[in-house]
């Protein structure tokens, strides 16, 4: 194969993918206006619903432009051999090829976040605002740009230096140091991310003594659940759409709970959402996504010390010099189709998973809250109750409000 061969693959791959996206997109879009099954009906009223239906609209057409501009930006960027550039730019700098790495690396994604930034600021602070969703002020949206820059240089580039290390070390068998780094680094942060990665960005509390904690403390005694951390997060500090998340492992575990949730939901629905968390701990599902995504790095990293030494992805890309950060970027993208197979496989997990922690809910709390606090969170976030089918199988972690309500009356009757 000539590297003007793989580079109009590597083209292709790129076209290819927006093109889907595309598709899917236009498909989901179709299903905007589809009248909404009886079962949800009472999600919005009249006005509500044509809320919603603006929403969805216009993040689809921002979508397009956003996704069009992003697309563009890279094509001119392979075309005119930014590759080649930013690498000569690099070298000028340093002669050590982590420097040199860290550098190139540094350079692409600065300048990609500063080209991108006007649509997040546009998302933020004109679609959002106008649909009653943003709390972020301007310090607070720069501020997190700053802060997520300096947390990529630290951590994002302290990984990559010692891969790059271990590269130089061993050769071809780095992928075996690579993926003992990357599963010792994914079980530290999946214990330690509410103590020291949420800090930096939003402000912590534990919850008060009353009566919401007496209930959730009562229902974790009931199912054998202990749980001494239960964290209220500002999340209203950007936004008002709500969410809970269950984290760590032992002594380290948590549920933090939006403040937002705590206000739009009763305390009843909110000890359902925390029974569906619970039941994902319960299940095991938790430790499975832990492990699934530390087999799937470990594959990806043994596939990439197969390819990333050869001179033929570096010429692809107009560099005529060899190196593990050139070869690195053709390889993300040639790897892109398996990327989307094993993207498929989790999520059709994921939905599985969300049904297991729904009737663990059910069994253990009830379902009539759980889906009360499910229709509440749609319509506050102003969700498209009808996406379409594929739209769904490609893209959703979670099945649809209408599947979990449906799945949900099935339980119930095979119980009796």
């Amino acid at each position: 194969m000539t590297p003007e061969t793989l580079f109009y693959i590597l083209i292709g791959i790129i076209v290819l993918n927006f093109i889907v996206d595309q598709i899917l997109d236009a498909l989901n879009a179709k299903h905007y206006n589809d009248q909404l099954p009886a079962v949800l009906q009472d999600v919005y009223d009249d006005e509500e619903y044509q809320r919603s239906q603006a929403y969805k609209k216009t993040r689809y057409k921002f979508g397009i432009l956003s996704s069009t501009f992003s697309l563009l930006i890279t094509l001119a960027f392979f075309f005119l051999d930014g590759f080649a550039i930013v690498d000569e730019f690099a070298r000028n700098i340093s002669n050590n090829p982590i420097l040199i790495a860290l550098i190139f690396f540094g350079s692409i994604m600065l300048a990609s976040d500063i080209l991108t930034t006007p649509f997040s600021y546009y998302s933020t602070f004109v679609i959002e605002e106008k649909f009653g969703f943003n709390k972020t002020t301007k310090k607070t949206f720069f501020l997190d740009k700053l802060k997520g820059w300096l947390m990529g240089a630290i951590l994002g580039g302290g990984i990559l230096a010692l891969i790059i290390w271990f590269y130089q070390l061993t050769g071809e068998n780095f992928w075996i140091f690579a993926w003992i780094l990357v599963a010792v680094f994914s079980l530290f942060l999946n214990m330690f991310y509410s103590k020291l990665i949420v800090p930096l960005f939003n402000k912590q509390t534990p919850l008060e003594e009353g009566s919401l904690r007496n209930k959730i403390e009562e229902y974790a005694k009931n199912v054998g659940f202990t749980l001494d951390n239960i964290f209220i997060i500002d999340g209203s500090k950007r936004s008002t759409k709500a969410n809970a998340y269950f984290s760590g492992f032992g002594k380290e575990k948590r549920i933090t709970l939006f403040d937002t949730l705590v206000n739009d939901l009763e305390e009843d629905e909110i000890v359902a959402v925390l029974a569906h968390e619970v039941g994902h701990y319960k299940k095991k599902h938790i430790i499975f996504n832990l492990t699934a995504s530390i087999i799937t790095t470990g594959f990806t990293l043994w596939l990439l010390s197969l390819f990333v030494g050869n001179p033929l992805l570096s010429e692809a890309l107009g560099v005529n010099q060899p190196s593990f950060h050139i070869g690195l970027i053709a390889f993300g993208i040639l790897y892109t189709p398996i990327s989307e197979i094993t993207g498929l496989l989790m999520n059709l997990l994921s939905r599985k998973f969300e049904y297991q922690a729904d009737r663990y809910a059910q069994k253990t709390w009830n379902a009539a809250d759980l889906v009360s606090s499910l229709k509440k969170l749609s319509s506050k976030s102003l969700s498209n109750l009808t996406p379409h089918k594929a739209y769904v199988f490609f893209h959703f972690s979670h099945p649809t409000l209408l599947q979990r309500i449906q799945h949900l009356k099935a339980s119930e009757k095979n119980s009796f």
